[in-house]
């Protein structure tokens, strides 16, 4: 039926025929079990089809371990559901967008939409928040360490990872400092992420009396799909006043002790009413985590008004909520509502067709669209992809550049510099349908303007990417592409 004709000593170089007539049946059998009941995207089921058909029956068994999403509806049922209801304590929040939407437009024509769209999502509309934005991981360290000695009652921290280095040492031995101290503290890491933790230091800090889970266990990502259903969110909440989201983890690397040398990176700190969503997604995520539901404890909810003028929403995905997706919806929105300006910093640029044509509608119709992407490689299959969609989006006068001073992890995007996404989130296909991401919203022409700056300074120290440098491509990385625009959102 598939063309294909697999001759008797396909595998070992000793089945018989007979085997390989039970073998091909089954095998197909999977192929249309796989084509009925996947919903992901075609890119991803064409490779797994390839997979299947061209090492049966090995290729389905590395299908359910690696590759499928079916399941997510009914892995991530009950928690999606809880996370529905406990949002609702957010429903104030979207009261006052509906008071507000008049001001909101005098200040920057179209934001209510963008506001409104989010909102409906379920993410809460915050207008009293002060934000500050990092781009050095030095700076950044100092003031999330300074954040945590002067905590009083709870710190609940939520990363993807935690190393054992000097930097993840130390953060750990400071939580175990502020048990001491009587502070509740409770540290979430991914599984895959906190592989090469410091778990001496954990033990340490379980023993003193603080509280620590992995989102999936390793059981779980050994035995099941979910291994590719990371938590790469970072969330830091100190008594429930102030909050930390962005790109950096914990590591020696985020300073620039690392392989890939200087590193650029970007993460907000915000005090004010966005806190609140970023502590009911802590709290969300630790109900998961450990089944134990902490979400009703007062200690956690500071009806504390903020002291900025910041609009902010906390926008979560994940694939619990693959029906909506509302970090693909935050996205597609910064692309369709640019009209002048959409500067972007991603390490991984491997986007799905709906934002590949966005991006490309958004360059032809006249907006100055830049991207930087790194000129390094962190995971060799999505440097190869990169240089794949690089050459797409150039084609339609997208302009990429690849960053020289380092390594960029950077999350950043700001439209018309006024729009402005930082979180966890990159720009490809895991992020969107994979992973758990956080990115804050935050619509402000300051944030804008400083965001723009810092983008600007990028390109100085970046070399503009080219079509004629793509062509330029030597035979092998033309292979090395054509296989890693296929794999790199699965790995």
């Amino acid at each position: 039926m598939f063309g294909i004709v697999i001759p008797g000593d396909y595998l070992t170089g000793s089945l018989s025929g007979d085997v390989m007539l039970f073998i091909i049946p089954i095998n197909l059998i999977f192929v249309f079990t796989m084509m009925f009941w996947e919903r992901s995207n075609p890119k991803s089921t064409m490779l797994w089809l390839l997979v299947m058909l061209l090492f049966p029956p090995l290729g389905f068994v590395l299908y359910l371990f690696f590759g499928q999403t079916f399941y997510s509806k009914y892995a991530f049922r009950s928690k999606a559901h809880e996370d529905r209801r406990i949002q609702r304590t957010l429903e104030g929040q979207r009261v006052r967008l509906r008071m507000d939407s008049s001001i909101l437009e005098m200040e920057h024509p179209g934001s209510s939409e963008f506001i409104g769209a989010m909102t409906r999502m379920g993410h809460g509309y915050t207008n009293d928040n002060e934000v500050k934005v990092y781009t050095d991981g030095r700076d950044y360290y100092r003031d999330l360490f300074d954040d945590i000695r002067n905590a009083k009652e709870t710190i609940n921290f939520e990363f993807y990872i935690i190393r054992d280095d000097e930097m993840g040492s130390a953060l750990v031995n400071l939580f175990t400092e502020k048990l001491k101290q009587g502070v509740q503290v409770r540290v979430m890491c991914d599984a895959y992420g906190f592989g090469k933790g410091p778990k001496k230091s954990m033990k340490e800090f379980v023993r003193a009396g603080g509280q620590f889970t992995l989102f999936h266990s390793r059981a779980t990502c050994m035995l099941t799909p979910r291994k590719n259903n990371r938590n790469h969110r970072k969330i830091m909440v100190v008594d429930g006043r102030i909050g930390w989201t962005g790109g950096h983890n914990i590591g020696n690397e985020y300073i620039g002790k690392g392989p890939l040398g200087n590193w650029r990176d970007t993460s907000v700190r915000i005090e004010g009413g966005a806190v609140l969503g970023m502590q009911i997604r802590f709290l969300t995520d630790w109900r998961y985590a450990t089944r134990v539901d902490i979400t009703t404890e007062d200690i956690f909810y500071k009806n504390v008004p903020g002291n900025g003028n910041k609009i902010v929403q906390m926008i979560s995905g994940g694939p619990d909520v693959l029906e909506n997706s509302p970090v693909h919806g935050q996205y597609m929105m910064l692309f369709t509502r640019c009209r002048r300006t959409l500067y972007i910093h991603t390490p991984y640029l491997v986007p799905d067709e709906a934002a590949l044509s966005m991006l490309r509608i958004a360059a032809l119709s006249g907006v100055d669209v830049r991207i930087i992407i790194p000129d390094k490689p962190d995971h060799p299959l999505v440097y190869w992809a990169n240089l794949f969609y690089a050459n797409l989006l150039m084609q339609s006068g997208v302009r990429v550049y690849h960053y020289k001073n380092g390594f960029m992890h950077s999350k950043a995007i700001v439209a018309d510099s006024y729009y402005c996404s930082v979180g966890s989130a990159n720009l490809d296909e895991r992020s969107m349908n994979l992973n758990f991401e956080t990115n804050a919203m935050i619509y402000s022409h300051e944030m804008g303007e400083l965001l723009s700056e810092e983008f600007l300074k990028d390109l100085e120290q970046s070399v503009e990417f080219t079509i004629e440098k793509y062509k330029g491509k030597r035979r092998i990385d033309s292979v090395k592409i054509a296989f890693c625009r296929l794999a790199a959102g699965q790995l």
